[in-house]
């Protein structure tokens, strides 16, 4: 199923197997699109939304010298732009970091369930304010905590969220964003990106290389990030099994 992953383990919402259904019907096309191409331009008109299934995918603004910086990272079972079907335009590009698959649900469809299927269209909210969640914890990031901490944070929560699509052990899970992604989330130069992934490694904290990443220390790790991740809204069952990988 495309959907496997949509919701997994999440507190207060639980997908029934028929809403489940519901939206693997609701897909119109899966895709496979090579790494760094843009999915979305920021200002079209948007007929369709995107749920990521396989990659890593982002949102982010130019300035006008052409700098990037990335406002949001999704990871597979993120409904990437579901915000676009009442918006109809974002404010923003969207583009694969790596490369990914993805699949494509027509605003008509999501117009029938809207409709037919109250409670799934709640759900579909819940997605959107997870979202909103997550983009206000970014904003705590860059605005208050020194360069370690950013990517501490960043590494933290992307490993907290793999954990939850299946795709980390707790420690380890593959990464393949480069050191220039990093640095454009965290707000922070490619060298200073390189002098924290050296600081964190010689701290014994996490390890960040071919690809991969290796988290050491995660309590520390948390600690040195001010890592809560109460705002991913993690079900006590698996934020207890998340817990006792520590």
């Amino acid at each position: 199923m495309f959907t496997d992953r949509f919701l997994r383990d999440r507190r207060g919402v639980r997908l029934e197997t028929a809403e489940r259904a519901r939206l693997e019907e609701a897909i119109e096309e899966v895709r496979v699109v090579e790494a760094r191409k843009r999915l979305v331009r920021a200002g079209d008109v948007l007929s369709e939304s995107t749920l990521l299934v396989e990659g890593f995918l982002c949102r982010y603004i130019d300035d006008r010298r052409g700098l990037r910086q990335l406002m949001a990272v999704h990871v597979p079972g993120d409904f990437v732009d579901l915000h676009g079907f009442p918006l109809k335009t974002l404010d923003h590009d969207v583009a694969t970091l790596t490369a990914a698959t993805v699949a494509i649900v027509p605003h008509t469809a999501l117009q029938q369930i809207e409709r037919e299927a109250p409670d799934l269209a709640r759900k579909l909210w819940y997605a959107t304010l997870l979202d909103a969640a997550i983009h206000r914890a970014w904003l705590f990031r860059l605005g208050r905590l020194d360069s370690i901490g950013r990517v501490a944070h960043f590494l933290c929560e992307t490993n907290a969220r793999l954990v939850l699509a299946g795709l980390s052990d707790g420690r380890r899970f593959a990464f393949g964003l480069t050191q220039y992604d990093l640095a454009e989330i965290c707000g922070l130069t490619n060298v200073h990106v390189n002098r924290v992934i050296r600081a964190l490694r010689e701290e014994r904290l996490c390890l960040f290389r071919s690809s991969l990443v290796e988290i050491l220390d995660p309590r520390r790790l948390a600690e040195r990030g001010q890592f809560d991740p109460t705002y991913l809204y993690i079900d006590d069952s698996a934020a207890g099994a998340l817990a006792a990988k520590d």
